[in-house]
């Protein structure tokens, strides 16, 4: 490109991304490499990566179509080094300390992801080809009647098939400077013709091209894994309007408020709540759970699950793009891309490691004819030739193996993970836990259900319970609150009557109120009966236990209260106690009062219990146990977890369902809300870097003592390339065994070192 069409590209460039920017108020910069494919964002404050990824492949269209975008003012432009293009909103010199920068996927690249499927077919086929050809010639050389060049002509039409792909990678990287293991490959083949030696050549590229075919196959299941979440997703949704008439459209038009009707064994279009009727929910695409998930009014539906048996109507919450749905697949897609530290190292064995291996065969070449006497490249009686050990020292030294040692086994682990209900957010977050020695545990939503329960209702006088409840369900009955929803679930299961009240007002801060016939009713906390006619009363019934919430209910002559109960997840003691088998601590952390908090941690075993802990005082009790050498996992659920979640060495949130903030700072995400799934989690954290050091111990192994062999002039071509190809078939299968891996029952998991 010259120098004029260069700056065109350029300011072409920036001005449809400056409009991004501009667009997108979240964004502060970003860094993009058109060339390369890669968009680096930098951000402030909570983000919907589904919302900017869409908004990033619609301006990244518009540029490469040639529109004419504008340019947005005010944002500052400047041209990198590398040839990609920094722009950054004008801020303060401290404020990029504070940005969170992230990779974002080339439209392309999603594009791709969709034809990965068939190609390990193709590279199946190719290397079938190859087989078939190389087998047909090395049985027609043995046949004394037929000409040798037809031998040739059947190798030669198998390595074209067994170098097919090899040749396509070369043919774009070369232009580039790069050189990989597929131009390595390519030459020892050619090299291999070159003295004769066909039938190694071909061996080399049928098991190159085999192994190729095994490592996209596995892609491939990985995928089809991760894809049974994308096909969740609804198309359409039915509307129905303030007449009551319904509509079908599409999901992407559903807008917040809108009511949904959705049918029996229909998907639910969008995350809603249940405004009439009941039903129960199949979840298990989107948490991993087998159990049906009953739906109640006031109970909330997500995208992508199935409405099993009632018909429903509910408000959307969310748009599409926002649902837990998308988030989830947001998620996992990300996953992919993320690289683990060890996958990290792996990738230094690139060009510049291709170029040392290249120049090393040179060398070598020479240290054998000149240094050593060794013929050229005629073998004999007395051993190979120079030329010959170079093609086995080349193809011994090649990391095939060793490329594909970590990706293959990570790719594998997020797969059987979303398919059980655990997400990791990339490899990192796979390698982490397996290190983890305290886990800090938040208390509601957690350790506990996170939704308050009816406990017991007392009247006073007695005998009036029944009616005391009615009344607190018909003022709660249009609420939202925690306490709210607990009465309500409590009222419909008890077939209570919802009775009409007049006057309906909420007391900030203390309760509500309203008229049922003549008669003021009040609902409310302790402090409404601790002034008035009732303060020498009420100082005559003793406070609940701290694990309780009450609620008074008055009316005229009747006085009663309900009490209120989080309830312990019954799996967290087994689970606390697994975990500290194992070497691991446990603490909680709970912004939660110390009586309710100190209650829970004895009925359920945990080691220490932190209460009334700020948001940053979670944050301090972190990082003072990371000073004292723990590695901490934090799991929580609420948008308060999300400092301590970002403090933590591993981050875990609590459901598919926990808070937006909670599910962006973490770095694994137990779908099913279970906590014993964090045992699953850390035990497939174990499986796969165990996988991964088996996988780098054949790779290395394999090719430290091949090399050593084919210095030493041990071994023939033949060898080598069994050896090379064979440990690359080895560890992708080695990976593959994650995938296959049946569901965790807990009775293999491994102690954790402190």
């Amino acid at each position: 490109m010259d120098s004029e069409a260069k700056r065109v590209n350029t300011e072409s460039w920036a001005a449809g991304l400056a409009r991004f920017l501009q667009d997108n108020s979240e964004v502060e910069a970003l860094v993009v490499d058109s060339e390369h494919r890669k968009v680096e964002i930098a951000t402030l404050g909570p983000v919907n990566m589904g919302a900017l990824q869409a908004s990033l492949a619609e301006t990244i269209r518009l540029i490469e179509s040639h529109a004419e975008p504008h340019a947005a003012v005010g944002v500052s432009i400047e041209t990198e080094v590398a040839g990609g293009i920094r722009l950054q909103k004008p801020t303060c010199l401290t404020a990029p300390i504070l940005w969170r920068w992230r990779e974002l996927q080339w439209p392309e690249a999603l594009e791709a992801e969709e034809a990965t499927g068939e190609e390990w077919r193709v590279l199946g086929l190719l290397a079938g080809g190859c087989a078939v050809l190389g087998i047909s010639a090395w049985m027609v050389a043995y046949v004394e009647a037929t000409p040798a060049w037809v031998s040739v002509a059947l190798y030669i039409g198998a390595m074209i098939a067994g170098g097919w792909d090899a040749f396509e990678d070369t043919k774009q990287g070369l232009p580039k400077g790069e050189l990989d293991i597929h131009f390595l490959m390519l030459a020892v083949a050619i090299g291999a013709a070159s003295i004769g030696a066909w039938a190694e050549g071909a061996l080399l590229l049928f098991l190159f091209s085999f192994s190729g075919a095994l490592e996209h196959f596995a892609l491939y299941r990985t995928r089809r894994e991760i894809n049974s979440l994308f096909d969740a997703a609804p198309k359409f949704a039915i509307l129905r309007d303030a007449s009551g008439n319904e509509r079908e459209v599409p999901v992407a038009a559903v807008n917040v408020g809108d009511v949904v009707v959705v049918k029996p064994g229909a998907l639910f279009p969008v995350d809603a709540e249940v405004i009439k009727g009941k039903s129960a929910a199949d979840e298990s695409n989107l948490t991993g759970e087998a159990n049906p998930v009953s739906k109640l009014t006031g109970d909330t539906v997500f995208s992508g699950t199935i409405n099993l048996w009632g018909a429903v109507d509910a408000r959307t919450l969310r748009p599409a793009g926002e649902s837990a749905l998308q988030n989830v697949i947001r998620l996992i897609r990300e996953a992919q891309h993320l690289k683990a530290p060890s996958q990290r190292f792996t990738d230094r064995f690139g060009t510049r490691y291709t170029i040392g291996i290249l120049a090393l065969t040179v060398t070598m070449f020479f240290v054998w004819w000149l240094g050593m006497g060794v013929r050229p490249f005629v073998n004999s009686e007395a051993g190979f030739s120079a030329f010959y050990r170079a093609m086995t020292l080349l193809v011994v030294a090649s990391p095939c193996a060793l490329v594909l040692s970590i990706p293959s086994a990570i790719l594998a682990a997020i797969a059987w993970g979303a398919r059980h209900g655990i997400l990791f957010r990339g490899g990192a977050a796979i390698e982490k836990m397996a290190e983890v020695n305290l886990v800090a545990l938040d208390k509601t939503g957690t350790l506990t259900t996170g939704e308050m329960e009816v406990d017991s209702i007392e009247s006073f006088p007695a005998g009036r319970e029944r009616e005391a409840a009615e009344l607190a369900y018909s003022l709660e009955v249009h609420g939202s609150h925690p306490i709210g929803r607990a009465i309500k679930k409590y009222a419909q299961s008890q077939g209570l009557e919802q009775r009409v009240i007049e006057d309906f007002q909420s007391m900030s801060g203390k309760g509500l109120q309203g008229r049922d016939g003549e008669t003021l009713c009040v609902l409310g906390r302790r402090e409404l009966l601790e002034t008035g006619p009732l303060e020498e009363w009420i100082k005559g019934v003793p406070e609940p236990p701290p694990e309780f919430s009450e609620n008074w209910i008055l009316k005229d002559d009747l006085i009663a209260r309900i009490l209120l109960k989080d309830q312990i997840r019954i799996e967290s003691q087994p689970i606390l106690e697994k975990l500290k088998a194992i070497g691991v601590r446990t603490v909680m952390l709970t912004g939660d009062r110390r009586g309710a908090a100190e209650s829970v941690g004895r009925a359920i075993g945990v080691e220490e219990v932190r209460a009334g802990l700020t948001p940053d005082g979670k944050v301090a009790a972190i990082q003072e146990y990371a000073k004292q050498g723990y590695k901490v996992a934090m799991v929580g659920d609420g948008v308060n977890d999300a400092p301590s979640l970002a403090a933590a060495y591993v981050s875990v949130a609590m459901g598919a369902r926990g808070s937006d903030a909670a599910l962006e700072q973490s770095e694994v995400v137990l779908m099913k809300d279970r906590i014993e799934n964090y045992l699953a989690a850390t035990d497939l954290s174990h499986r796969a870097r165990t996988i991964i050091r088996q996988n780098l111990a054949i790779a290395l192994g394999t090719v430290v003592l091949m090399v050593a062999a084919a210095i030493l002039g041990w071994i023939p071509l033949s060898v080598g390339v069994f050896a090379h190809e064979g440990s690359t078939v080895v560890v992708c299968l080695n990976s593959l065994r994650l995938l296959f891996a049946k569901a965790w029952d807990g009775s293999d998991l491994r102690a954790v070192p402190s």
